[in-house]
């Protein structure tokens, strides 16, 4: 073989390599977060509430924009008129009975949403999660069926919900597939499980899943989106004060 077709091969066969590397943390959250972000949707959903009384069903409509903004409205019997406003780093909660805008803050944010497994925290974050944490790839098994990348995130602050969480990232359509909570300490706090995928209009995202706390007895929290229209148009005022108490 000739000297220049000898380095023609090796060139061609370093760039394989390099290609062939698997993805850091930060490639996996990045592309992760490209399936499931919108920049808008108007959703309808419910939550299948499940404790030692028996199963409720609580359901819902949500418009989003972005990472940081979305106005939920629920819409079954006993929560109907109730909405909860997020804009950036503020969460707002109306009731309608008493015609009042509350700000969630503190420890208030650690309250249970409607009983579920869900807290008012998790609804917190929202920009992008490498603006918070940091991403190491740390294996790569298999989470019922699924080839998943395993993904460590350390909390940068102290202002999120959990300071350090362990995704379970799909490795062929990067799509989450489970992910678990941690405490400081190491405690396991929580796991979503992605029960259902979607895909739409290009996004491939959860469309099912179940929430459970693992620090009090529960057979978890379903949440189950029936609807998702993305790409529409949402008029400023939808995330405004004065909307949400309208």
């Amino acid at each position: 073989m000739k000297p220049t077709y000898m380095l023609t091969a090796l060139m061609l066969a370093v760039a394989a390599a390099a290609f062939a590397q698997d993805p850091s943390g930060d490639e996996i959250i990045r592309r992760m977060e490209d399936n499931q972000t919108f920049s808008s949707a108007y959703m309808e959903g419910r939550m299948i509430i499940a404790d030692r009384f028996g199963e409720r069903t609580v359901t819902f409509e949500m418009y989003a924009e972005g990472e940081e903004r979305f106005l939920i409205e629920f819409t079954s019997r006993d929560e109907q008129g109730q909405r909860i406003l997020r804009r950036e780093d503020n969460l707002y909660l109306y009731y309608p009975d008493a015609r009042e805008v509350i700000r969630i803050q503190g420890a208030a944010l650690r309250d249970s949403l409607f009983g579920s497994d869900l807290s008012y925290e998790d609804m917190t974050g929202g920009r992008g999660i490498l603006d918070d944490y940091t991403a190491e790839r740390i294996g790569r098994s298999t989470v019922r069926g699924r080839d998943v990348w395993e993904v460590r995130l350390d909390a940068r602050t102290t202002n999120v919900p959990y300071p350090q969480q362990i995704y379970f990232v799909d490795v062929d359509d990067y799509v989450l597939i489970e992910s678990h909570q941690f405490a400081r300490n190491g405690r396991k706090l929580k796991e979503t499980e992605m029960l259902e995928i979607r895909e739409q209009d290009g996004y491939r995202f959860p469309a099912h899943m179940r929430i459970t706390d693992v620090t009090r007895r529960s057979s978890g929290t379903e949440m189950v989106f029936d609807r998702i229209d993305t790409g529409i148009s949402i008029p400023a005022s939808t995330f405004s004060l004065e909307e949400l108490s309208w």
